[in-house]
Order: C-alpha cells, then structure tokens, then sequence
C-alpha cells in the first residue's frame, strides 16, 4: 500500500489527520475542531515539508518557517515534529530508538507526502 494522508474522527467528535505507510502511522496531528482544518493540515504539509529544513534541536541547531524539529523524548529516544511558519506543532512522531529512523521520517514525509492521495475516514 502506498502512503497516504488520513483524516480520522476522534471519540471526542473531533478530527486529526495521519500520515501513513502499511497502516503504520508514522506522523499525526493534533485534534481539530472542524474536517476543514484536517484537510487544510494536510494541504500545507503537501506544499511546505518537502522543501523544509530540518533542525536537530539534540545538537542545538534552529530553523526558522516551516521546519522539522528532531527532538529527544524523556525516554531518551528520538521523534520528530514538522512546525509551522509560527511555531505552531502541526504533526509528530512516535519515538525511535534510533536518530536514523527520525530521520528516515522526515524523508518519508518529504519525498511521499506531496503525491499522497487523501482518505476520509471520519
């Protein structure tokens, strides 16, 4: 299965969106009130994450506008967030175990996400 966008309904009535690859999520967003701010989500993540930089924030780098932030978690593992142009998070990651796999994340979302055909579940 190639990868996807997902708008999904949440128990709470609200929606978030996902990004996924073989019913893996890898990024998900936060919860919006309204379908509209799902589908607007995954319509900037199309158009600005695969130019974005990333910053490794565990090596004290910094990005300014849309940027994917590699950041460690209390556990000590890795995840990935994908900020917008007002420092807003817009969507995240699990944690890795391994630094490549945040970064292999970020690829996934760049060189995928712009083709990815949109499913709404909600």
């Amino acid at each position: 299965m190639p990868h996807i966008f997902k708008i999904v309904r949440r128990n709470n009535g609200e929606y978030a969106t996902q990004f996924v690859y073989n019913s893996e999520i890898i990024f998900w967003s936060e919860n919006y009130a309204g379908k509209a701010s799902a589908q607007n989500c995954i319509d900037s993540l199309k158009k600005n994450a695969p130019d974005a930089p990333t910053a490794d924030l565990t090596n004290d780098e910094d990005a300014k506008g849309y940027h994917f932030e590699i950041d460690k978690a209390k556990n000590g593992e890795t995840y990935v967030r994908f900020v917008a142009s007002n420092g807003e998070t817009m969507v995240r990651t699990e944690t890795y175990s391994s630094k490549s796999s945040s970064k292999n994340a970020i690829e996934s979302l760049k060189k995928n996400g712009p083709g990815a055909e949109v499913v709404d579940e909600a």
